[in-house]
């Protein structure tokens, strides 16, 4: 029982990963009043792009690269559209998600011919574990072994960055000026004007960091979590980040959670699928999968209590006159 608990954590840590790296890019997005629902579209954008470049490349790291630059693109284009033209931001947010959706599917059916997926991974094309000190000769120390060994060593390096940059991401929204002034210009864009502070240049500092954030994301779901890109293989990932986010209240390490029990949900449908349950029996492949989602849509509706955004997301920023 205590091994499938470890091993249920385990899954849980790989598969919270993306969601968490999303869940920074929007709380940097969205603290500085851009509504980021292109979560969904910039992942998928950059999954393609680490696949497609360490295919051809023969490394991942040159994959990480171009899913980092591929996720800062999309993520001026959003910037374009909803900070200099003051677009609507749920309307651009939703044209990159359509955009990365039919463009990875047609570009991989004309370079590789293979439905839409790019060829396997191997080798140096993939992100793999690693191996923490004394990880083998503490495998088999009663409950500390397990602990150490299977459930904090092993992971790629993608893992142990995303939860590292939580408490990163804490001390620059929290403790440096550019985070105060990121805040203030999610709150009140104009008291940030009148300092002589630009906003829009703010805005776009902050789509930057969220394009690098979901970049990382896509490169981690196509080079180390899957072994290549596949149509569609975000999954809602974006959208089920932005409810982690509403979830942890705008804060990463509330945010960490969130995006944990979403992974946890997630891995927990995997380990029943095929398990007979008492009185219940063999529970639908179909029931288990829409689980996650299912409880997401409970666990926002009635357990995290009144969620209040910033100020000012979601409203182009009109200058004073």
């Amino acid at each position: 029982m205590f091994d499938t608990v470890i091993l249920l954590l385990d899954s849980t840590l790989r598969i919270s990963t993306p969601l968490l790296l999303l869940a920074l890019a929007g709380l940097f997005s969205e603290r500085s009043g851009v509504v980021n629902i292109a979560l969904e579209g910039k992942l998928l954008a950059s999954a393609f792009a680490a696949a497609t470049a360490a295919y051809w490349s023969n490394s991942v790291w040159i994959g990480l690269l171009a899913g980092i630059v591929v996720g800062v693109i999309t993520a001026m284009i959003h910037g374009f559209a909803s900070i200099t033209h003051k677009g609507d931001q749920i309307v651009s947010g939703t044209a990159i998600n359509m955009l990365a959706a039919g463009l990875t599917i047609a570009l991989g059916r004309y370079w590789f011919e293979m439905g839409g997926q790019t060829p396997a991974l191997v080798g140096d094309q993939r992100f793999t574990g690693i191996t923490l000190p004394f990880a083998d000769a503490l495998a088999d120390v009663p409950l500390i072994g397990s602990l150490y060994s299977t459930l904090l060593s092993g992971h790629n390096l993608l893992v142990y960055s995303a939860f590292a940059l939580v408490p990163i991401s804490w001390w620059i929204l929290q403790r440096t000026r550019f985070g105060l002034r990121l805040r203030a210009v999610g709150e009140n864009p104009h008291s940030v004007d009148t300092a002589g502070i630009s906003v829009t240049w703010m805005r776009y500092r902050a789509l930057m960091i969220a394009g690098v954030l979901a970049g990382i994301a896509g490169a981690y779901l196509s080079t180390a979590h899957a072994a290549g890109f596949v149509p569609n293989m975000s999954a809602g990932k974006g959208f089920i980040a932005l409810a982690a986010l509403i979830f942890g209240k705008w804060r990463p390490v509330t945010v960490m959670f969130g995006c944990l029990l979403f992974g946890l949900l997630d891995a927990l449908a995997v380990r029943l699928q095929g398990v007979e349950l008492p009185v219940i029996g063999e529970v639908p492949v179909q029931a288990i999968e829409v689980l996650p989602y299912v409880l997401t849509v409970l666990l926002l509706a009635g357990f995290i209590g009144k969620a209040v955004g910033p100020k000012a997301v979601g409203t182009p920023y009109e200058k004073s006159r």
